[in-house]
């Protein structure tokens, strides 16, 4: 048997090393997964986004929601779109097409918004590329004595973006042909990072990744020798104002966005990725990996930050909190003028925006990694491969990236931006449902009968639901409100729950037995089919993908939905602001467009068995719960029968 089993494992079980004949394109070695997945999380945001939070939001204090929102939902996340990349080794479609048929639309509206993600986001990239090589010109404004941060970023808002021109409405009035070739150049880049098969892409990351760490500690080492810098970094996490996290009760909320938004989760990138390691790889511990280092990216880069706005803060005679430290002010203004007032300040600058672009575009080729692998399964062939999809993928892209070239890409980004965020949201939400409570819910029906199951689905999300628009509505006692709505409605739909369950439970089953079949069994079984051929993932995974997960991110959902801007206007619809049209119009039908890909698979599900067969034929053959263990049933009788 033990012989059996090895035989076995080898044919299902592979890792880096050992799976040299595989069909489908691999990874280099574990370290170049690791630097390009890394690369996928580490962005912008870490840089601009996370410092500033942790000022914002107690100090060091932040770190308790922080550090529980990266425990409770990120890295679950990541853990389930890995192992499923890993287990069916494709995409997106034919991940949650394994949930059930019905979710394959969910899969092609993850894909869909991931495109129009790196669409916005390669002109990040234009930006950072534009103001790089302004640089060596004489107008720019960094390395000039007495320029502030505001001028900076008036120079980089008016003469890179090119806003200077706006009108009154914002409406875009030209376009800038500099920012176009600008975007060409991006967009070939991200091309030839992306379209030469994941080997490939593996050697590009060991530089795109590996040379911006190494900028990180030159940047943290600098700054941290600088006169005030012991004051920055006092204002970063300096005091712990615990306080915060029952004053502030968005705090909470903030954490889990943060995390959730910085992990390149919901896009289909990881499940992509994942597709492209042996299945044999050990899922939870990469994706442990990935996480915590994403993490310790933008806590070890909140340093460099604030102990270079603390020396600003002297050079200027101001208080640290007086100096804009995070967004555009931060990393187009502050950061760089700081960085220009030291010895050889152009070539500082130069380094910051070479730095800025790295970490930028692997996180441009990783999210468009998702669309690619999803497209290449379906339609790839010999006559069709990976680098004339992507090439399709790119100019396409460099055309819709238009938009953004005139005076008013800012708004354009920032506009759909937050549109694009109810989807992502939605994603997750139904991804980790699909994964805790639609997997096995036929056998459950049968076992337990569909009222049992329905009434006990609503006693999880009904709840959540009532108690969330308490929450985000009521204005006086919200909170009390809610979790007195949240308890009776969960103890009602539980006691509705138990007397169904003593009805309707097969008379040879257990009330225990039964309530764990309502409960977690689907899911532990689900965990133990991934962990027969990923490795070992801990039972704390399941019960968190089932009972903890999908909850939170409802609510994330809701209140997303539910705020205003500040007027009693909804946000929704009234972003930034800005005019209806063309903005809020374009936003909202980025939303609609996504939304109506999960419908439509939904509705009509075969519109997308394409996209699903590589699953399906590689189910055929390789399910471990009717492959692995039919192999070995079949390999013991013929030596039952010698």
């Amino acid at each position: 048997k033990k012989q059996i089993m090895t035989e076995v494992e080898k044919q299902t079980g592979p890792t880096f090393g050992n799976d040299d004949d595989a069909d489908r394109d691999r990874w280099p070695s574990r370290t170049a997964f690791y630097l390009a997945a890394i690369g996928s999380a580490v962005g912008f945001g870490n840089v601009w986004r996370f410092p500033a939070l942790a000022k914002d939001y107690g100090g060091g204090a932040f770190f308790i929601p922080y550090i529980m929102a990266l425990f409770l939902v990120g890295l679950p996340t990541i853990v389930l779109e890995i192992a499923l990349g890993q287990y069916h080794q494709t995409g997106n479609v034919g991940v949650f097409g394994s949930f059930h048929k019905r979710f394959r639309g969910v899969g092609v509206s993850s894909i869909a918004c991931a495109y129009i993600l790196v669409i916005y986001y390669s002109e990040l990239l234009t930006w950072v590329t534009k103001a790089f090589f302004d640089s060596f010109g004489d107008s720019d404004p960094w390395a000039k004595d007495g320029t502030t941060g505001e001028a900076a970023v008036d120079y980089f808002t008016g003469k890179i973006i090119g806003m200077s021109s706006l009108g009154s409405d914002n409406r875009p009035t030209r376009l800038l042909g500099s920012n176009v070739a600008w975007s060409l150049f991006v967009w070939i880049v991200v091309f030839c990072c992306l379209a030469f098969g994941m080997k490939w892409t593996g050697r590009v990351a060991y530089f795109s990744m590996g040379f911006p760490i190494f900028l990180l500690f030159v940047f943290l080492f600098r700054a941290i020798t600088l006169e005030g810098s012991s004051d920055g970094i006092e204002a970063y996490i300096g005091k712990w104002d615990v306080a915060v996290l029952t004053e502030q009760p968005d705090v909470w909320s903030t954490a889990v966005s943060q995390i959730f938004f910085s992990l390149s989760v919901t896009m289909g990138t990881m499940t992509a990725y994942g597709s492209h390691c042996p299945r044999g790889e050990p899922a939870f511990i990469n994706a442990c990996v990935i996480g915590i280092s994403n993490c310790m990216f933008s806590f070890i880069a909140g340093f460099a930050v604030f102990a270079s706005l603390g020396h600003l803060a002297v050079l200027e005679q101001k208080d640290v909190n007086d100096i804009p430290y995070s967004g555009f002010s931060l990393v187009f203004g502050t950061w760089p003028v700081v960085l220009g007032t030291l010895s050889g300040g152009e070539h500082w600058v130069r380094l910051l925006f070479l730095n800025l672009f790295l970490l930028g575009v692997d996180s441009a080729f990783s999210i468009l990694e998702g669309p690619v692998t999803v497209f290449y399964d379906w339609f790839g062939s010999e006559t069709l491969p990976k680098w004339k999809i992507t090439l399709v993928f790119s100019v396409v892209g460099f055309l819709l990236a238009i938009m953004y070239d005139t005076d008013a890409g800012l708004i354009w980004l920032d506009t759909i931006d937050f549109y694009i965020n109810f989807v992502l949201l939605l994603v997750g939400f139904l991804q980790s449902f699909g994964a805790g409570w639609i997997t096995g819910i036929e056998q459950q029906i049968e076992i337990l009968g569909a009222p049992v199951v329905w009434v006990w689905m609503y006693t999880n999300f009904g709840s959540v639901l009532v108690a969330s628009l308490l929450w985000f509505l009521l204005e006086d006692n919200a909170v009390l409100a809610g979790f007195i709505a949240l308890f009776l409605s969960a103890a009602i739909g539980t006691a509705a729950t138990v007397m169904l369950l003593q009805q309707n439970a097969k008379e040879d089953m257990s009330f225990k037995d039964a309530a764990y079949e309502l409960m977690l069994k689907n899911v532990m079984d689900f965990k133990a089919e991934l962990s027969s051929v990923v490795g070992w993932i801990p039972d704390m995974w399941a019960w968190m993908m089932k009972l903890v997960i999908p909850h939170i991110l409802l609510i994330l959902f809701i209140n997303l939905c539910l705020s205003d801007n500040g007027s009693g206007e909804p946000l929704f619809g009234n972003y930034g602001d800005y005019v209806k049209w063309p903005y809020q119009v374009l936003g909202i039908l980025c939303v609609v467009f996504a939304a109506s890909l999960a419908l439509i698979g939904a509705v009509v599900p075969e519109l997308f068995e394409g996209a699903d067969l590589p699953y399906l034929e590689k189910m055929r053959n390789t399910e471990p719960s009717m492959g692995v263990e039919k192999d070995v049933e079949e390999a013991e009788e013929v030596e039952d029968e010698k």
